[in-house]
């Protein structure tokens, strides 16, 4: 079977919160009904769904490229049109070419939500992609980038000066990203696009930014973003997305760029130009520092049984032999799992919160079946008493990640 001559490279999945309305099996679906041979997600600010989507598009026979909308934050141009709301950071899409890249962009993610200030999207300055761009391919991100917005806000010297940065930051790796979604900002500033495109022989990429699968989801789509605002339907200053970002066909964006024909094949070339998998990879617990000369598992074994003894204190000498056998027993499978250090990071940030006194839970679902965890004051139910097993918790024939579900107040779990 032929391929569609053209992939999307601006999906946002359900993992763009409170924006993307496309589940990732439905975007698998979709690139598998329309022939397309590969598809980039590009959710906002993040890559939380990075990894299930290329093992899913893999498994599927579609090359998957992993990418992210990131935000930049503005040092020029108007504010935000809401009064007391921060404006929206520019956009910029980056691609990963390479592990290199993914390393770059997994760096860059993190740094857009550790930089940003209390109550913003995550974002970045320009300059912070200085020695963080290698690997990565970047579009200029359409009327919402820097350039985009800065060509609608009449400033083309300054947009020219931000075209000159990007360039050099990707070198070879930059597009100009033209978008026709039927907005007014779209159709003002194409042409000048056009022109330092030519100017600057930069390649031009065609991109249909997508939020839902097709137009009858338009109305859904709409209202989730009025919920993710804080606004309703009739605010008319509010976000609005159209009807157009959906998941168009290749023959539909074919036609809807047929005068520019090399911004629609360049996005195969992309596709052709991206060739990176993340590798699954085992979970990689931190460690916990113990102190000098004492592992982790000695460690936890004397926590346990210190805590162990003051959650007995005052029993009768038989009533605590069945619970120093299951906590030995405990911390046989413990350690012989690895996860020793878990259990001793999970207590010590627990018992951080107690001492600060923020209220923290007394412990829910199977992780409330292990007496270790009872003893090391993790949870505050007694298994024993209630004839709760460890085993639905932690199984060495059944090697998974230990979850402790916990639960903190919400006026102060930050701290935490």
């Amino acid at each position: 079977m032929t391929h569609a001559d053209f992939v999307h490279l601006r999906v946002h999945s359900a993992y763009s919160l409170s924006e993307g309305a496309i589940k990732i099996k439905q975007l698998i679906e979709l690139c598998r009904r329309n022939a397309m041979p590969a598809v980039a997600v590009t959710d906002s600010g993040n890559l939380f769904g990075a990894f299930q989507f290329a093992q899913a598009a893999a498994e599927a026979g579609i090359q998957p490229i992993v990418g992210c909308r990131l935000g930049l934050r503005r040092e020029n141009g108007e504010g935000s049109s809401r009064p007391g709301v921060r404006p929206a950071p520019d956009q910029l899409v980056v691609l990963v070419q390479s592990e290199i890249g993914y390393l770059n962009l997994l760096r860059l993610v993190s740094k857009s939500f550790l930089e940003g200030e209390p109550g913003e999207a995550p974002q970045l300055a320009l300059a912070a992609l200085a020695g963080m761009s290698e690997g990565l391919i970047a579009f200029t991100g359409g009327p919402h980038g820097p350039i985009g917005r800065l060509l609608a806000e009449g400033q083309d010297e300054a947009a020219a000066g931000q075209l000159s940065e990007l360039e050099k930051l990707f070198p070879g790796r930059l597009y100009i990203e033209l978008m026709r979604h039927g907005l007014a900002i779209e159709r003002l500033i194409e042409g000048r696009l056009l022109d330092l495109a030519y100017a600057r022989n930069l390649p031009l990429i065609a991109t249909n930014e997508v939020f839902f699968a097709d137009a009858t989801m338009y109305g859904a789509h709409d209202a989730l973003l009025c919920i993710a605002q804080g606004v309703v339907l009739g605010d008319e200053k509010r976000r609005r997305v159209t009807a157009e970002h959906r998941f168009k066909s290749g023959a539909e964006m074919r036609a809807l760029f047929a005068d520019l024909p090399e911004a629609v094949d360049n996005t195969l070339t992309v596709a052709r130009r991206c060739a990176y998998m993340p590798a699954a990879r085992k979970p990689i617990l931190p460690p916990f520092i113990a102190e000098e000369g004492m592992s982790e598992a000695e460690v936890l074994r004397r926590q346990a049984e210190a805590g162990l003894a003051r959650r007995l204190a005052g029993r009768e000498p038989g009533a605590q032999q069945p619970y120093r056998q299951r906590l030995d027993y405990e911390i046989e499978v413990i350690v012989q799992m690895g996860f020793a250090g878990y259990f001793l990071i999970v207590a010590d940030f627990i018992g951080w919160a107690k001492e600060q006194r923020i209220p923290v839970g007394p412990g829910r679902g199977s992780g409330a079946g292990s007496v270790v965890a009872w003893s090391l004051g993790i949870t505050d139910l007694d298994p024993l008493r209630w004839g709760l097993l460890f085993e639905r918790f932690l199984n060495p024939e059944r090697v998974s990640m230990p979850d402790f579900d916990i639960d903190f107040c919400q006026e102060r779990r930050d701290e935490v």
